[in-house]
């Protein structure tokens, strides 16, 4: 049986900008894991199964070298997404394709099922093309994995950046900008699979980052899941109505991120906290601008707490709920900040970075 796993994500900075080219955003990978296995089936039915859903079996069979879906409604999406264009891949390469059992397990949930918002959708398209590609006995290149997974990622969800793909692929502390999505559309349309993952993709820029050693990340988690795709759906049909504010919205991201990343190569954990503090207010900005709600009260009490203790902190990711993040340093009360947390019903989440060699 072969075994690849792919961890989640927390984003630092940068979150709705991101979405646009040349808009940078800094995400760090988590050593929590999507985990798939794979082998060789022994009949003529692959099975593909996950511990996290574990009602919702999916039995398939292979008609050619189509693959047979036999359950009508299932929560496999991105698995499923990442099986098509990696045996895509795979056939371009001239590769006889098998039948297989995939079993997945997470770690990216809590124990009753809810989101901690770590990026299960990527980590779990990662880990599945990781799996096809060493089943299929290709060797495992990043930028290989990376363009596949966010190819598989983005055409089920249709919005995102892919850079909690490139966390899962990557690892560690990571500066990244994402790919022109028209470009991409317009390659998948006029060529193959195998070339396209060749090409240099324009925008992408993934840069390795190495924090300043006294800096320490916290997380707290609110418990109230929130729906990435959704909210970025709606700011997404509202930017054309608010060009003026949006422009502004996202130079105004670019320089604060551009200026911690640079902070970041200079091991300044002073400016990497002053810049914290000051994207909180430009996602704040961006919030009323878009009439959502990105910090909820349960993320401001978090926020509010961590500052009281001299650390420096905002929402990750998209808001609405899942997570906040604190930058804190040596002067930072940790034991008081998390006993807080725990008293506000906030949950500390207590993961480390991951790293990939």
């Amino acid at each position: 049986m072969i075994t690849e796993k792919a961890p989640g994500k927390l984003y630092i900075a940068g979150e709705y900008a991101v979405l646009e080219q040349h808009c940078p955003a800094i995400l760090v990978a988590l050593n929590e894991f999507v985990t798939v296995s794979i082998n060789k089936s022994q009949g003529s039915t692959g099975v593909i199964h996950s511990k996290q859903y574990s009602q919702n079996c999916i039995y398939w069979s292979r008609r050619g070298n189509k693959m047979i879906i036999n359950n009508r409604d299932n929560p496999f999406e991105y698995i499923l997404s990442a099986i098509k264009f990696t045996e895509m891949y795979c056939l371009e390469k001239g590769i006889t394709l098998a039948i297989y059992d995939l079993h997945i397990n997470s770690e990216l949930d809590s124990p009753d099922g809810k989101k901690f918002g770590l990026g299960s959708s990527a980590a779990v398209t990662v880990a599945t093309v990781k799996a096809i590609l060493h089943f299929y006995g290709i060797e495992l290149d990043k930028s290989l994995i990376f363009k596949l997974s966010a190819i598989a990622h983005y055409t089920v969800q249709g919005n995102g950046s892919a850079g909690d793909i490139a966390a899962s692929v990557y690892g560690g502390w990571l500066a990244y900008q994402t790919f022109d999505k028209q470009w991409l559309k317009d390659e998948l349309k006029n060529n193959k699979l195998s070339k396209i993952v060749k090409e240099q993709w324009p925008g992408l820029d993934i840069k390795l980052l190495t924090p300043p050693k006294e800096l320490k990340l916290l997380i707290g988690w609110s418990k109230q899941p929130a729906s990435t795709a959704q909210l970025v759906d709606q700011t997404n049909a509202k930017k054309k109505f608010i060009k003026e504010k949006y422009n502004q919205f996202l130079s105004d991201s670019r320089i604060c991120v551009s200026e911690m990343i640079t902070a970041f190569n200079a091991g300044d954990i002073k400016t990497i906290q002053e810049h914290i503090r000051e994207n909180r207010k430009i996602l704040a900005n961006f919030a009323r601008m878009n009439n959502i709600s990105i910090e909820i009260p349960k993320l401001t009490t978090l926020i509010e707490i961590a500052e009281k203790y001299n650390g420096a902190a905002k929402t990750s990711g998209a808001g609405n709920g899942d997570c906040g993040i604190v930058i804190a340093d040596s002067s930072t009360n940790i034991s008081k900040l998390k006993e807080m947390w725990i008293l506000n019903d906030i949950k500390p989440l207590d993961f480390v970075i991951h790293s990939i060699k």
